[in-house]
């Protein structure tokens, strides 16, 4: 189950507008700084990193908060 978790995981991809969704983290999680959500295309992995490591989170939970902002932001 954990391996099919982070397949699932590692298919994640950020759409839309990522400065408006950083912008939006940044409100609801007043702790991430600029570099946290800083991301670069291809480089996904880095970024869920940074977030669950500053929001002390799992891959999965930071990965609904990824969903859940891009929706917010649509």
């Amino acid at each position: 189950m954990e391996n099919r978790n982070k397949q699932a995981s590692e298919l994640f991809k950020v759409q839309g507008d990522w400065g408006k969704q950083s912008k939006a983290l940044q409100e609801k999680y007043p702790s991430l700084t600029s570099e946290d959500v800083k991301f670069e295309t291809g480089k996904e992995a880095d970024l869920f990193k940074r977030l669950e490591t500053r929001l002390e989170k799992n891959r999965n939970e930071v990965i609904s908060i990824l969903k859940t902002t891009h929706q917010a932001c649509s």
